[in-house]
């Protein structure tokens, strides 16, 4: 049986919240959450800060594309996220890959963690070449390269809105952006400068789970800062075994192969010790 994105996250007895690093269920049982929103919910789900500033622009009614000054401080922060960048705000991935399209950028845009354009490992010439034709995420806490011409940044924020981070060379080919309803900018700014905090913070980055550095060491899984990822291409029914066995030990791994698994900045010690035996299970052969 062939399953969907949509039929493994199905799988899931209904979650009724959402705290930190966990999901909490119908069931009573708890999931350690290593998709986290594909990355958006990085910082933790139900983050104050971000969830105050949404309600206090919701209690104003601020839920229309209307021009505000919420959209000059979202770029603000972007800014300094990204310095010397343009940008473009877009209020659904579909309106992006619109933009990308008019642009004249046809290739597929390459959501893979091990990007090409990112990777350490690649010589000059090769991201050069490469960067120039697609476009490609920037995940935080890794030392990704930020001067490709195009990329879209993964923000903690899982209501959006999707931002497309231009080099200066680039401004004047894509197509302007949307009026984004400031119920959406205030919290999305908020989690700018959180993510910026984290970053400059950097215990993030230092976090190290002993029990799963020796469980990955020589197999199917690479790490690249806080992000797992399979070298190897797994079919539909190995993966979808794969993501079974992860949610019967607790766990919630994403629901596609592209993505990678996001070590949480919180494990107890039992989890790790959960975690680092599903990652020797060589289930992938």
């Amino acid at each position: 049986m062939f399953y969907s994105e949509r039929d493994l996250l199905r799988l899931l007895p209904r979650v009724l919240r959402a705290r930190d690093f966990h999901l909490y269920l119908e069931n009573g049982k708890r999931l350690t959450d290593l998709w986290l929103a594909g990355g958006r919910a990085v910082l933790g789900h139900k983050p104050p800060r971000v969830l105050g500033e949404l309600k206090n622009a919701a209690e104003r009614g601020l839920f229309s594309p209307l021009p505000h000054p919420m959209e000059r401080r979202f770029l603000k922060a972007l800014g300094e996220l990204f310095p010397g960048r343009a940008f473009r705000i877009y209020a659904h991935p579909d309106t992006l890959q619109r933009a990308i399209t008019e642009a004249g950028i046809t290739l597929p845009v390459n959501w893979r963690l091990s990007d090409p354009a990112f990777s350490e490992k690649e010589d000059e010439t090769s991201v050069d070449r490469i960067a120039e034709k697609t476009v490609s995420l920037w995940r935080p806490f890794i030392s990704s390269k930020k001067d490709s011409p195009v990329f879209m940044p993964v923000l903690p924020w899982p209501l959006g809105p999707v931002v497309l981070v231009l080099g200066k060379n680039m401004d004047a080919s894509f197509p302007a952006g949307e009026i984004i309803p400031p119920v959406l900018l205030a919290p999305a700014t908020r989690a700018l400068y959180d993510l910026l905090a984290a970053i400059k913070d950097g215990s993030r980055v230092r976090r190290v789970y002993p029990k799963v550095e020796k469980a990955i060491k020589g197999g199917p899984w690479q790490r690249c800062g806080i992000y797992l990822s399979m070298e190897m291409e797994a079919d539909n029914e190995k993966y979808t075994d794969l993501f079974k066995r992860f949610l019967d030990g607790g766990f919630l791994i994403p629901p596609s192969p592209g993505d990678p698994l996001i070590l949480p900045a919180e494990m107890s010690d039992g989890e790790e010790t959960k975690l680092a035996g599903l990652l020797r299970d060589d289930l992938l052969t």
